[in-house]
């Protein structure tokens, strides 16, 4: 949970988006994550819990249809909303700046993961090239019998075409089109844990 919602506030925000009126546990997430511009989404074991113990309060209740809740502000709800209304003042002061202090991380994780590609790019395609170096200027090996077909051979140039494959074919995707951060994240993972299995394997 954002610090925000620290020592029952998120229970106040709850009652705060009740009083606009009915709403399911569903909306009320999507509602948060609004309001943090998607960088912080409540899950359902930390909403569903407070309103029912909001309701256990007598500050919500709710009625059932189709399978689903939906919960509204109760007399009693709308008046501890009275009460605690500087408090839910101050509590939007908060929610702004942590939301400004999201903004800005995000910004400065996005510019990191793009520099992050770009190397990565520039890493592939020098290790590209430093494979097909090696395998020109390695000394060749001794000559097999004429009866042995060389399967060995056979197979590092397929690795080498593989990669070198494997290089231009990112780089086609890269520049195919934008990128959301999480997919740059997962592919930087996904990287990072071949090039990994291959360290392990061939050491």
């Amino acid at each position: 949970m954002t610090a925000v919602f620290s020592h029952g506030r998120l229970r106040l925000y709850l009652l705060k988006l009740l009083d606009d009126g009915p709403k399911h546990g569903y909306e009320l997430i999507r509602l948060l994550e609004d309001r943090f511009l998607g960088l912080y989404a409540p899950s359902a074991g930390t909403i569903y819990p407070r309103l029912q113990r909001l309701e256990v309060e007598g500050l919500v209740s709710h009625t059932a249809a189709g399978g689903r809740k939906t919960y509204d502000i109760t007399d009693a709800g709308r008046a501890e909303l009275r009460q605690r209304a500087a408090e839910l003042t101050a509590l939007e002061t908060d929610i702004a700046a942590s939301v400004a202090d999201l903004s800005s991380l995000a910004g400065e994780i996005r510019s990191e993961v793009r520099g992050s590609v770009r190397d990565l790019k520039r890493e592939l395609s020098e290790a590209t090239r430093q494979t097909r170096r090696a395998r020109w200027e390695a000394p060749a090996p001794p000559p097999r019998p004429a009866s042995t077909p060389g399967p060995q051979a056979e197979l590092l140039d397929e690795l080498d075409q593989r990669l070198a494959a494997f290089t231009v074919e990112v780089g086609r995707l890269m520049r195919a089109r934008q990128f959301s951060d999480t997919q740059l994240r997962t592919a930087i993972r996904l990287l990072d844990g071949a090039l990994d299995g291959l360290r392990r394997l061939l050491r």
